[in-house]
Parts: C-alpha cells; sequence; structure tokens
C-alpha cells in the first residue's frame, strides 16, 4: 500500500564517515527549535533517507548509515581539473569575497547547463575545481528524532512544489538546500 505525501519534521545530527573513520563533530544539525522539514515523495531528499524515515511517527528515534554509493557517490578524481582562472574575474580582478579554496561557486556549461564546483586552489593563471559533491565517498550517518509526521495538505504540497519551481535553475543548488534560500525559492 503506497503512503500519501506526509509532513516530516526531524531533529538530527549528520557525521561523515570517510574510509572507515567518523568524524567527531556533526557536519550539520537540525533540532527542536530549527528542524529539517520536508514532505515525502517530492524527491526533497536523498532516497536512502525518506526510506529511513518517512514511515516513522513522532517521538521515534533514528539511528543510520547512508553508504556513499546510494548518496552522493564515490569520489572521482577525474572530476578535479585546472581551468583558466580569467573565468572567475570581475572587473578584471579575483573578489576573493567569493572566490577562495573551499568556497563552491555555480557555474554554467556551455550549453547552458547549470552545476557547482569547489574550489581547491588558487594558483598563479589556474584553478584547480573539484565537481565531485561534496559529500562524494563519504557515508553519512544520520542520529535523530522526529518531531512530527503527519499527512501534507493540498495547500502544503502546493506551496512546496511553487517554492520548488520558482527556484528551478536560479542557482543549481537547490535540490541540497545548498543555496540556503538566497535565490528566493529555496527552503
Amino acid at each position: 500500500m503506497a503512503l500519501d505525501n506526509k509532513l516530516l519534521t526531524i531533529a538530527y545530527r549528520l557525521y561523515t564517515i570517510e574510509d572507515g573513520e567518523e568524524e567527531e563533530e556533526p557536519i550539520e544539525v537540525y533540532n527542536r527549535r530549527h528542524p529539517f522539514q520536508f514532505i515525502s515523495k517530492l524527491n526533497l531528499v536523498l532516497p536512502r533517507f525518506e526510506e529511513n524515515v518517512a514511515n516513522l511517527v513522532r517521538g521515534d528515534e533514528f539511528d543510520f548509515v547512508i553508504p556513499c554509493k546510494d548518496a552522493y557517490g564515490e569520489f572521482h578524481e577525474e572530476l578535479m581539473f585546472d581551468v583558466d582562472q580569467s573565468i572567475f574575474l570581475i572587473d578584471g580582478k579575483l573578489d576573493f569575497n567569493y572566490v577562495y579554496e573551499g568556497a563552491v561557486v555555480p557555474m554554467q556549461a556551455e550549453d547552458g547547463s547549470q552545476f557547482n564546483a569547489t574550489i581547491i586552489e588558487i594558483k598563479a593563471n589556474t584553478v584547480t575545481i573539484d565537481l565531485n559533491h561534496p559529500r562524494a565517498g563519504q557515508d553519512l550517518h544520520f542520529v535523530g528524532h522526529v518531531i512530527e509526521s503527519r499527512p501534507a495538505t493540498n495547500e502544503e504540497i502546493t506551496q512546496m512544489l511553487n517554492a520548488m519551481s520558482e527556484c528551478n535553475g536560479c542557482c543549481g543548488t537547490c535540490e541540497s538546500g545548498g543555496c540556503g534560500g538566497s535565490c528566493g525559492g529555496c527552503r
């Protein structure tokens, strides 16, 4: 029997595991005061995440690991390469408020498709970028509890779909919430 769309409000801590070693500090924390909320069956979260929480009810606790192959995939060295520094220039200069090692920057391919790249190193004439997802090669360990789980209303689903369509393509990071709402339609 298929479930209807559910509104899930969750508190969790997310830890990464790389090469068998789990980070001591969480990389993401959502708590009761600032919870994570999504509507199921809208492809808003990792499928394995949704599988693990969709059938839980208010008060249920969870503790599960999503292997990297089911999260953001394996890390691929061939997705790291040097590009000419000129593509990052604004008025002939690098804006170090936005272009720095570790920054995730939106980019556009010749065909107009958008994607994100992480800046790895800034050299004299080139910039090393990484097109892997920042969590590629990492298993994800979620520990938390369900604050609320109930059927989503038609109005909530419509609002979420409208927000998704407003954000579609604006910054290329909406699927992961990476723009933090800066484009006007995300989260």
